[in-house]
């Protein structure tokens, strides 16, 4: 019981420092680096959705056949959180424009939260869902062995459709 109290809980304050480095830093700068976040960055755009609102619960039911009854109780915890954090901090903390007028300070924001929070995430055997689980799923099923290449094969198809959807400046930053 101890440990399932220490891995929600870990999971919970992962999905927070996720939730500020992309709700803050991430979508108020229309940066688009890939992952479920990058995706519902560029679906807010193109259509009336908001990214906060965006989810993709079909990779969910993916992670769940192919990589465990665990994973996907605890990837679907985080997905739904992340999800209400979003929702929460879009009605009571509503941003019209960016924290800063430093495009790189927010970039690095942008980045480091998320990152961190992902590799507490995996290292507790969950996700927050989103591409993540693709990355997850040709770590297992390929020849890659590194979480890390695997992220950014999938997120490097979400940048290259970003250059199509945003200016010049969005996309340079965003790779």
């Amino acid at each position: 019981m101890k440990h399932k109290i220490q891995s929600l809980s870990m999971i919970t304050l992962s999905t927070f420092i996720m939730a500020v480095g992309v709700y803050f830093f991430k979508f108020p700068d229309n940066f688009c680096f890939g992952g479920i976040t990058g995706f519902a960055t560029v679906v807010a755009k193109v259509t009336p959705i908001s990214a906060s609102n965006f989810t993709f619960t079909i990779l969910l039911v993916i992670g769940f056949i192919f990589l465990g009854k665990s994973f996907a109780l605890k990837t679907t915890y985080a997905s739904m959180l992340l999800s209400v954090l979003l929702v929460f901090f879009e009605k009571w903390m509503p941003l019209t424009k960016p924290l800063s007028n430093e495009p790189m300070l927010d970039l690095i924001f942008a980045i480091a939260l998320p990152a961190i929070a992902s590799a507490l995430l995996f290292n507790i055997g969950a996700s927050s869902g989103g591409t993540d689980v693709i990355a997850m799923l040709l770590k297992k099923y390929t020849n890659m062995k590194d979480i890390g290449i695997a992220l950014f094969a999938t997120d490097l198809v979400m940048i290259l459709v970003a250059c199509f959807v945003f200016d010049l400046k969005t996309a340079l930053y965003s790779f």
